[in-house]
């Protein structure tokens, strides 16, 4: 028997691990805090947050770069900036599966065009609360490869933000190793081993559609 399931799930779904990650935020004692959300998942993880805080809640939009023919399997990642859109790629998995010329380009492009498209649909054509000189906690329900959650910091960092704190309920160990040299401040509340997959310590991982993030943010 694995140790997930000797253990079973660590949270019972993602508003629990959001009021989870509420007393350690807490006692940074931040400053007219932002809770950036990374949709779609981190959603209801940071309305948990922003809820307890007092602190305004908006999203960081970002995107997974798939490998070619592997949509799942992450490549990289693009994030919304105000002027040049920031991306990562992941030189391991660059050097395992080779994509053609021209495939980040065109992805990246493609994925802008995504966030576009959902940016009008979840902001309505609102703008972006400003991040300068604020100290920003971006949220997500969970850390696999760390590609979104690097992309997301430094679009935080590209727009001004004070000071950048990541809280996830959940990564594998060595992610949060690499991340804790990007963000200024990291919070995650589980490390387990084998990690797998973030939909494995949940008891509840349903898909969210555009209606429950926009309820949400409402």
């Amino acid at each position: 028997m694995s140790p997930l399931a000797q253990h079973g799930p660590s949270f019972l779904d993602r508003r629990e691990a959001g009021r989870a990650l509420v007393e350690p935020l807490a006692s940074l004692k931040l400053e007219n805090p932002l809770v950036l959300a990374l949709p779609r998942g981190g959603v209801p993880v940071a309305r948990e947050v922003a809820t307890a805080l007092g602190a305004e809640l908006d999203l960081l939009l970002v995107r997974k770069i798939g490998a070619p023919g592997h949509a799942e399997y992450g490549l990289g990642a693009v994030a919304e900036c105000s002027e040049h859109p920031q991306m990562v790629v992941s030189e391991e998995v660059l050097s395992l599966v080779h994509p053609p010329e021209g495939y980040l380009e065109a992805e990246q492009a493609r994925q802008i065009e995504e966030i576009e498209r959902r940016r009008l649909l979840w902001r309505g054509g609102r703008e972006p609360i400003p991040l300068a000189g604020r100290d920003c906690i971006i949220v997500d329900d969970g850390v696999a490869t760390g590609n979104t959650a690097r992309v997301a910091i430094r679009a935080a960092r590209q727009r001004g933000a004070r000071q950048v704190i990541l809280a996830v309920p959940v990564a594998p160990a060595d992610v949060v190793e690499s991340l804790s040299q990007e963000a200024d401040q990291f919070i995650c509340l589980r490390t387990p081993e084998p990690f797998i997959a973030v939909s494995l310590h949940y008891q509840h991982f349903g898909q969210l559609g555009d209606e429950q993030v926009l309820e949400m943010l409402g």
